[in-house]
C-alpha cells in the first residue's frame, strides 16, 4: 500500500510548525520562490502516476507469476523487518549510482536543486526516476517479498526521509551511528568539496559506514546547499530534463561513435573531450557563492502561492475524486504543468509583458482543453472548480498586469524627475 499521499497533510502540517519555529528562533530556512519550485516538483512526482505506464510493475507481476517465485509470509513481523533492510539496501546503491552515473543522475538532480535546506525540499522529487529505479529493486522480488509490502515499505522508507530534510535539529548522539539524521542528510545535500557525494542511505546510514561513503557534518565547514551546475530557475519543466538535455547535447556534438556511447553509461561529469574542449563548463567557485533569489513583488509571490494551492487541490481531486481516464489524466497534468512553467517565470523575475503573455495563452489553452473533456470529466463540480479557478486566475493576471504597469510608470517618473 502507498502510504505517500495520505501522508501529505503531515508533512503540510510539519512545514508549517517548522516556517513559525524558524521565525520564532530567528533563523527562517524557508524563501517563498524557492519552496514552491520544490513544491511544484513534489506535486509533479505524484501526479506523474496518471500518465506514466509501470514497466517495473509489470516486469514484477513476472517474475512473481511465470517464474512461481515462493512468496514469503506477509502476516509475520520478520517478513516486513527483512523487507526493511533489503530495502533500504537496495536503495543506498540506487542513490550512491543516481549520483555517480550520469543517466541515472538526471533523474535525481532534481532533488538536490534547492538551494534552501528544509522540510520542503524532502518533496522536491523527480518525475522520471520510475525508468530505471525499479531494476535496483528486483532483488526483493526475487527473495520472495510479496508486492504489497514492498510497496508499503517502499513508501514508510520515503516518508521517514522527511523529517531528516531540517536545519533545526542538531546531532542525536548514538542514534546517528545507526540511523540517516538530519546532521548526516545536511551533509548528503551539500555541495562542499568535504561533503560531495556522501551519506546515500535513506533509513540506514550503516550502509554508508560499511561501503566508505560516510562522512560526518564538521562544525567548521557550513554545508552549502545546491548543484555544482546551478539551474537558475523554478522552471519545473528545465529542472526535470536538463541532464538529459546536456546528456542529448554531447552526443551530437562529439565526433566519436565511442564517445557517444559512452556518455550513456559514464561516470558523472565525464564528457567527450572534444566537447569539452569546444564548449568548456566553467567550475563554481563556491567561496562566492550566491542563491538564486530575483527579486519581485509580493503580488508575485501571492500569485504564485495561489497556483501552488491551485495544483495540490488538484493533485487531491486526482487521487481521491475524480479518477480521470487515461486521456483526461494526461491532459490534466499537461495543464498543471503548464501553470507551473508559467508560474516560474514570474519567480525567476522574467519582463512581466513575456509572462502576461505566456500566462493569458496558458490560461485560454487550459480553458479550452476543459471545455473538449467536460462530457468526460465526473460530474458538475469539477467543472464549477474548474470554472472558479479560470475566473481567480484571469483576476490575478489582471492585477498583475496593473501592478507591472504601475512599476513602469514610477520608474519612468524617477527617470524624468530632475535632480535635485
Amino acid at each position: 500500500m502507498d502510504l505517500v499521499a495520505y501522508a501529505v497533510p503531515f508533512f503540510i502540517l510539519a512545514m508549517l510548525v517548522e516556517l513559525a519555529w524558524g521565525h520564532r528562533c530567528g533563523n527562517n530556512t524557508y524563501r517563498i520562490n524557492d519552496a514552491i519550485g520544490s513544491l511544484f516538483l513534489g506535486t509533479l512526482s505524484q501526479a506523474r502516476r496518471f500518465i506514466t505506464l509501470g514497466v517495473g510493475g509489470y516486469v514484477y507481476h513476472l517474475i512473481a507469476t511465470r517464474l512461481a517465485q515462493p512468496q514469503l509470509d506477509p502476516s509475520s513481523p520478520w517478513t516486513w523487518v527483512f523487507a526493511m533492510v533489503l530495502y533500504d539496501f537496495c536503495y543506498y546503491w540506487l542513490h550512491r549510482l543516481g549520483h555517480e552515473r550520469t543517466l541515472l543522475w538526471a533523474a535525481h538532480v532534481a532533488h538536490h536543486q534547492s538551494e534552501d535546506y528544509n522540510l520542503s525540499t524532502a518533496l522536491r522529487q523527480t518525475s522520471t526516476g520510475f525508468l530505471f529505479s525499479w531494476l535496483f529493486y528486483l532483488p526483493m522480488y526475487f527473495a520472495g517479498i510479496p508486492a504489497v509490502v514492498v510497496v508499503t515499505v517502499g513508501s514508510l522508507n520515503l516518508i521517514y526521509q522527511f523529517w531528516v530534510h531540517t536545519q533545526h535539529i542538531g546531532r542525536l548522539g548514538w542514534y546517528e551511528w545507526i540511523f540517516v539524521t538530519p546532521s548526516n542528510h545536511r551533509v548528503h545535500h551539500a555541495q562542499n568539496e568535504c561533503y560531495l557525494d556522501r551519506n546515500y542511505g535513506g533509513l540506514f546510514i550503516i550502509w554508508d559506514r560499511i561501503f566508505g561513503t560516510f562522512q560526518a557534518e564538521l562544525d567548521d565547514e557550513r554545508p552549502i546547499y545546491g548543484i555544482r551546475g546551478p539551474l537558475r530557475s523554478f522552471n519545473p519543466l528545465r529542472a526535470l530534463i536538463h541532464v538529459y538535455v546536456d546528456m542529448a547535447r554531447d552526443v551530437w556534438q562529439t565526433r566519436r561513435w565511442r564517445d557517444k556511447l559512452h556518455v550513456l553509461v559514464a561516470r558523472t561529469g565525464w564528457r567527450p573531450a572534444d566537447v569539452a574542449a569546444r564548449y568548456p563548463r566553467a567550475k563554481p567557485d563556491l567561496a562566492h557563492f550566491e542563491r538564486f533569489d530575483p527579486a519581485v513583488s509580493g503580488l508575485v509571490r501571492a500569485y504564485a502561492l495561489f497556483q501552488l494551492v491551485a495544483m495540490v487541490a488538484l493533485l487531491g481531486v486526482l487521487q481521491f475524486g475524480l479518477a480521470p481516464g487515461y486521456r483526461e489524466g494526461v491532459a490534466l497534468v499537461v495543464a498543471m504543468l503548464a501553470a507551473m512553467v508559467a508560474t516560474a517565470m514570474w519567480l525567476d523575475g522574467r519582463g512581466p509583458a513575456a509572462c502576461l503573455a505566456v500566462d493569458l495563452s496558458r490560461l485560454a489553452a487550459t480553458a479550452t482543453l476543459l471545455l473538449a473533456l467536460r462530457g468526460d470529466l465526473a460530474g458538475p463540480g469539477f467543472a464549477v472548480a474548474a470554472a472558479v479557478y479560470l475566473g481567480l486566475n484571469l483576476l490575478w493576471l489582471i492585477a498583475l498586469a496593473l501592478g507591472g504597469r504601475r512599476v513602469v510608470m514610477v520608474a519612468v517618473r524617477d527617470v524624468e524627475a530632475p535632480s535635485a
